[in-house]
């Protein structure tokens, strides 16, 4: 169901949160490759953050495929 035009409903809201949580997860990776690997990103950390975040996404929506 949509939502009305200035207004969120609840099912917006989720994905809104989902969203975030991607963002998030990516971020943390980004920070995590940085503290373990040693790997100083530069200029180049918020693109790394957008890519960690993409194969996040595409992690999840991996996972939530069918199940046998």
């Amino acid at each position: 169901m949509t939502s009305k035009k200035n207004n969120l409903n609840k099912e917006d809201l989720i994905k809104i949160a989902k969203g975030l949580g991607i963002v998030l997860a990516g971020a943390t990776l980004t920070y995590l490759e940085g503290v373990i690997a040693g790997i100083n990103f530069g200029a180049w950390t918020s693109i790394i953050v957008a890519i960690n975040s993409t194969l996040v996404n595409l992690f999840r929506k991996w996972k939530a495929g069918s199940q046998f």
